[in-house]
């Protein structure tokens, strides 16, 4: 009876050994992925900023500017790109609004990201764009891959249309999780104005007949869980300029826009709270369950073989000595 029992936890020991390294290499990277249908939104805001008044071309002080920023799955598009793609879509459809401390719109630019649910690099497909333009993206936007890693990104950047590295500067702690820190610096780079213009009636093909343009720089920042790689804070050190053409009335150039942008306060809060729920989820798949499978095998085995050596006490014949018919003598 031992000896069956010691076989049964042998066999268990092996099949939970197996099961941690195929839990954390196999099943994590299949399992892990962002829905198609999340929503998010994310207030974001420059107190004491700068900001171009469209009637008078004046740059002026203002209390604050409040950038509203949107993503939202969009299952339809993700099911119809994955027929062709095979592999698991998600589809973003993002919109970054910006009002003036009025309530007023400044600026307001929809764009649609398209992206590999697992990894997180992007999928380019029909309708990736950024305010109405064709893009087609290299590096990430929004999110981090799962198991973020210790090394500079390529990262996307919607203002300018292209991609330029985020570096990695280091580990810190935020509201109690462990971050890394990201940075990148776009310069000073000629871009499109928005399709939606402030003032009605001026189109960005009317401001390109007077030979005005748009320039912008910013230093964004990133606080990324590694886990789950979401960021749970953000901030951009952001300067936008109209420069040249008739419409600055001779001057060479006139700041449009320069504020440091920070997220809200509740925002903070309701992130931080997500992204910790979400990295006990990812900690379980990775860690606790890989190492806890790992840990029992170990025990199921050791078990197995106490039995085993308790089933053969010194002195006692071996199996095939106990069975085996004595001798008979004449």
């Amino acid at each position: 009876m031992r000896r069956r029992t010691s076989l049964i936890l042998l066999a268990l020991a092996v099949f939970f050994a197996a099961l941690s390294p195929l839990l954390r290499w196999y099943a994590f990277p299949r399992l892990a992925k962002i829905p198609p249908n999340q929503y998010q939104d994310m207030v974001l805001e420059a107190k004491d900023a700068t900001l171009l008044d469209y009637g008078t071309m004046q740059a002026r002080k203002v209390p604050k500017v409040t950038i509203v920023q949107t993503l939202k799955g969009n299952v339809e598009a993700s099911e119809r790109i994955e027929r062709t793609a095979g592999r698991d879509v998600v589809v973003w459809d993002g919109l970054s609004y910006v009002q003036g401390p009025d309530g007023r719109m400044v600026s307001k630019v929809p764009e649609r990201y398209i992206f590999d649910a697992h990894t997180q690099e992007p999928v380019h497909a029909t309708g990736e764009m950024v305010d109405g333009d064709p893009v087609r993206r290299e590096g990430i936007e929004f999110k981090w891959p799962f198991l973020t890693e210790k090394r500079n990104y390529e990262y996307f950047d919607a203002q300018a249309r292209t991609t330029a590295p985020i570096h990695y500067k280091g580990t810190q702690t935020f509201r109690g999780v462990e971050v890394y820190y990201f940075e990148q610096t776009i310069p000073w780079t000629k871009v499109p104005f928005p399709k939606a213009m402030p003032v009605e009636g001026i189109t960005p093909e009317t401001v390109a007949e007077t030979g005005t343009t748009r320039w912008y720089t910013t230093v964004r920042k990133f606080w990324v869980e590694p886990l789950t790689g979401a960021p749970v804070y953000g901030e951009e050190i952001h300067k936008e300029e109209l420069r040249g053409g008739t419409l600055l009335g001779g001057r060479d150039k006139v700041t449009a826009f320069a504020g440091h942008v920070k997220m809200r306060e509740d925002y903070i809060d309701h992130t931080v709270d997500l992204v910790k729920s979400n990295r006990t989820l990812v900690l379980l798949m990775t860690s606790y369950l890989p190492w806890g499978f790992l840990t029992l095998g170990a025990l199921l085995l050791a078990l197995a073989l106490y039995l085993e050596a308790r089933g053969r006490r010194p002195g006692d014949p071996a199996p095939e000595e106990a069975t085996r018919p004595a001798p008979v003598s004449a």
